[in-house]
C-alpha cells in the first residue's frame, strides 16, 4: 500500500504536538525553597487536531481509477491550550494543593477539614479530661 499525502500531513502535525506537550507541561518542574518546601506547578492541557485534503480531477474520466494520478491539496493544524490549575506544596510533613483560582471554596474546605477535625477532637479530649479531674477531686 502506497503512502497517501494526507498521512504525511497527519504525521507532521502529531509529531509537533508531541514535541510541545510532555509530562513536564502538565506537572511542571519542582522548585525547592530555602526552607526545604518543594513546590510543583500543575496545569490542564487541552489539545485539538485537524487534517484534511482532497484530490482534484484534472484528467479525463478514463484515468480516474488509477491511484496516485490525481493532484493532492491538503492541510493540517493543531492547537494546544495550557491552563495553570494550582501548585502541589510538599513540606512540613504534609502535601497541600493550592489552587490558582481563589473561588475553589470546596477544595479549600477539603484541604482544611483534617485540621479542623483534629482541633475539635482535641477540644473534646480536653473537656473530657477536665470533667474527669473535677469528678475525681470530689468537686462539681
Amino acid at each position: 500500500m502506497s503512502d497517501h499525502p494526507i498521512e504525511a500531513l497527519m504525521k507532521t502535525a502529531m509529531e509537533s504536538i508531541k514535541e510541545m506537550v510532555d509530562v513536564n507541561t502538565v506537572v511542571g518542574d519542582p522548585v525547592e525553597t530555602p526552607d526545604g518546601t518543594v513546590i510543583i506547578p500543575v496545569s490542564r492541557v487541552s489539545c485539538g487536531f485537524a487534517a484534511g485534503g482532497g484530490e482534484y480531477d484534472v484528467h479525463p474520466p478514463e484515468e480516474k481509477n488509477q491511484p496516485g494520478k490525481l493532484p493532492f491539496g491538503g492541510g493540517s493544524g493543531a492547537g494546544v491550550s495550557v491552563q495553570p490549575m494550582g501548585f502541589l506544596v510538599v513540606g512540613q510533613n504534609q502535601v497541600r494543593l493550592l489552587p490558582v483560582d481563589g473561588n475553589m471554596v470546596v477544595d479549600r474546605l477539603i484541604d482544611v477539614a483534617p485540621q479542623v477535625l483534629n482541633q475539635i477532637q482535641s477540644m473534646f479530649q480536653k473537656g473530657k479530661n477536665y470533667g474527669s479531674n473535677h469528678m475525681s477531686n470530689g468537686s462539681m
